[in-house]
């Protein structure tokens, strides 16, 4: 079944990178899931247990994953409305949070949780960037950045 045209008509060109960049999100957090899954299998945590009494790197490698999901609706929040008025600037900020992501993701692995904070730093940063471009859609749409913007937007302006 073909896309609904009038839909197209109203996004931004573009914004398929912004889908693209949150299929992405979606499968990293699919990795890691396997990974605890796997990492539980090996180091014997049984379910329904979310962290183990006597493995830190089972700790850690579900700790990367648990603190990945409560992140992950905020993130999706900010690249897909910032994304309405900045699709390609929404889309490399949201790649930039993915690699963030892994490596916060590869450094918690090592089982010393300090060398998760440089992805850290790249993801929040990114992440930061993306609440800027969201806040920027909310004040073009509400006409607040009209007067100093030559009267136009670019975000999509919905009837």
């Amino acid at each position: 079944m073909p896309v609904n045209s009038k839909l197209l008509e109203v996004m931004p060109a573009g914004y398929g990178y912004v889908v693209f960049t949150a299929v992405g999100s979606i499968f990293t957090n699919m990795w890691m899931g396997i990974n605890v899954g796997r990492a539980r299998k090996r180091l014997g945590v049984k379910y329904p247990a979310m962290y183990s009494e006597t493995s830190n790197e089972f700790n850690c490698i579900q700790r990367a994953h648990q603190n990945s999901l409560e992140g992950h609706p905020s993130f999706l929040f900010l690249l897909i409305v910032g994304g309405l008025q900045y699709p390609k600037i929404s889309a490399v900020l949201g790649h930039v949070y993915i690699l963030g992501r892994i490596a916060f993701t590869l450094g918690y692995y090592t089982g010393e949780p300090d060398k998760r904070k440089c992805g850290g730093v790249i993801m929040h940063i990114a992440e930061l960037l993306l609440l800027g471009c969201t806040t920027s859609f909310a004040g073009h749409q509400l006409g607040w950045f009209n007067h100093c913007c030559g009267g136009t937007t670019r975000a999509i302006k919905f009837h």
